[in-house]
C-alpha cells in the first residue's frame, strides 16, 4: 500500500494565545494546517500541523520538502521515512520543531486503519483511560488563575497547571493563592515558561515544595542543562523539562545523562510524531523516569497523544489545554473527558475521531495538493 496523494488545508483559527510580552512585535496567528494522505487503495490518514506565526512556512515545508519524501512510499516504511527526515534536517533543512511529526501521525493513522485497530492497540495497549489535568493560559491577575482552577475542579478535573506570567513575586502569589483556593487534596503544577535565574528557580521551587505542588516545569530554556542539573540537585520537587528540546530522543538522552530533569516531556507534534514520542517514552522508562505527554495545542493531535499515553506505562496524566474551544478546531466534537476527570481513548480504527470538514472548508485560507 503506497501513498499517492498529499493534500493540505491551511485553516484559520482566529486565536492569539500569548500576551504581548511573549508574542513580541510580530503578529501571532495560531492557525493549523490539516494534512491528508491517500493511498493507492483509497485509504486516508489525517493529522494537523501547527501554523503559529506563519501558515505559509508550514504549508511550504509540507509540499516542498516533505511531500517528495513520502509520495510513492509504503505506509509501513515509517522508521525509514522518519530517519530520512532527520538526514534532510541535518543538511540545511532545519525543520520547525512541529514538523515533520504530523506526517508520522498520518502514517500511523493509515496503518492502524488498515489493521482495523485503534492506534493505541496497534501500538500495544497498556490502558484505556488517563486522569486529566487542566493546563491554563497566561493571565494578568491572580484572580483569573484561581477562577480557572476552581472552574475545572468543579467539573471533576483531577488537577490544574498554572502558567504564571512573571515576575517571580507575582508567580509566588499565584502559587500561594491557588493552593489556598483549591485545598490540599488537589493536584497542582507550575509551568512559568520562564527565564528565571538559578537563584529564582530555587526560591520558587522551595515554595512549591512547601505548598505540595506536584512538579515545577520549564523555569529555564531547555538548552540550559547545567542550570537544570543544579536545580534538580537543590530541590526535592520533580523538575519537568525537554518540552522544546531539539533532537528528539537524542536530545532528551543528553538531559537524562546530565541529570537535568526528573520528568521528561514529549508529544506527537513537537517530538517527531508517534515514532519520536514512543522513543522518548521508552528511553525514559529505561531510566525509571516518567514521560509526561505535552499538549500539541490542537485537539485532534492531542487525541494522538492520548493513544500514545494509553500505549505506555510511564505517564500519569493527560494535559488538557483550556479553554478547550481555543484548540478544538478542526476536530469534530470535544475531547472524550467524563465527569470524573478521566479521558477515554477512542475505540474506532486509527485515531478514532473525525475532522469537521464543513468548518475546515469555510475557514480554509489555502488548499494545496501533491500527487505521484
Amino acid at each position: 500500500m503506497h501513498i499517492e496523494r498529499l493534500e493540505t488545508w491551511w485553516v484559520e483559527r482566529n486565536r492569539c494565545l500569548f500576551d504581548k510580552k511573549r508574542q513580541g512585535s510580530a503578529a501571532m496567528p495560531w492557525d493549523v494546517v490539516v494534512l491528508k494522505l491517500t493511498t493507492d487503495t483509497g485509504l486516508e490518514g489525517y493529522a494537523t500541523a501547527l501554523a503559529a506565526r506563519s501558515g505559509t512556512i508550514t504549508e511550504s515545508y509540507l509540499h516542498e520538502t516533505i511531500a517528495p519524501v513520502v509520495l510513492g512510499r509504503d505506509i509501513h516504511d515509517r522508521e525509514k521515512i522518519w530517519h530520512e527526515f532527520w538526514t534532510i534536517d541535518r543538511h540545511l533543512t532545519f525543520f520547525p520543531v512541529y514538523l515533520p511529526g504530523p506526517i508520522d501521525v498520518a502514517l500511523y493513522d493509515l496503518a492502524a486503519k488498515e489493521a482495523n485497530l485503534p492506534l493505541y492497540k496497534y501500538l500495544g495497549a497498556y490502558r484505556k483511560q488517563l486522569p486529566v489535568y487542566a493546563s491554563g493560559n497566561f493571565h494578568a491577575t491572580i484572580d483569573e488563575y484561581v477562577e480557572e482552577a476552581l472552574k475545572y475542579k468543579e467539573r471533576g478535573i483531577k488537577g490544574y497547571k498554572a502558567h504564571p506570567a512573571g515576575p517571580i513575586a507575582f508567580d509566588m502569589k499565584v502559587h500561594e493563592q491557588l493552593r489556598k483556593a483549591v485545598g490540599d487534596d488537589f493536584i497542582l503544577m507550575s509551568d512559568p515558561v520562564a527565564e528565571y535565574s538559578l537563584h529564582e528557580a530555587i526560591k520558587v521551587g522551595r515554595q512549591l515544595e512547601e505548598l505540595g505542588y506536584y512538579w515545577l516545569e520549564e523555569p529555564f530554556r531547555d538548552f540550559e542543562l547545567e542550570k537544570y542539573s543544579q536545580l534538580c540537585s537543590a530541590l526535592d520537587i520533580p523538575i519537568a523539562a525537554t518540552e522544546t528540546t531539539r533532537g528528539c530522543h537524542w536530545g532528551v538522552a543528553q538531559v537524562i545523562a546530565q541529570r537535568a530533569a526528573d520528568i521528561v516531556r514529549a508529544d506527537v507534534s513537537w517530538k517527531d510524531g508517534v515514532t519520536g514520542t514512543m522513543k522518548i517514552a521508552h528511553l525514559a522508562e529505561a531510566f525509571g523516569m516518567n514521560c509526561e505527554i505535552h499538549t500539541t495545542t490542537m485537539n485532534y493531535m492531542d487525541v494522538a497523544n492520548l493513544h500514545v499515553g494509553c500505549a505506555i506505562k510511564n505517564t500519569e496524566y493527560f494535559e488538557y489545554f483550556v479553554p478547550e474551544e481555543n484548540y478544538q478546531l478542526p476536530m469534530q466534537g470535544m475531547l472524550p473527558i467524563d465527569g470524573n476527570g478521566m479521558i477515554t481513548v477512542p475505540e474506532g480504527p486509527g485515531l478514532g475521531v473525525n475532522l469537521d470538514w464543513d468548518l475546515i472548508k469555510s475557514s480554509c485560507k489555502s488548499y494545496r495538493e501533491a500527487r505521484i
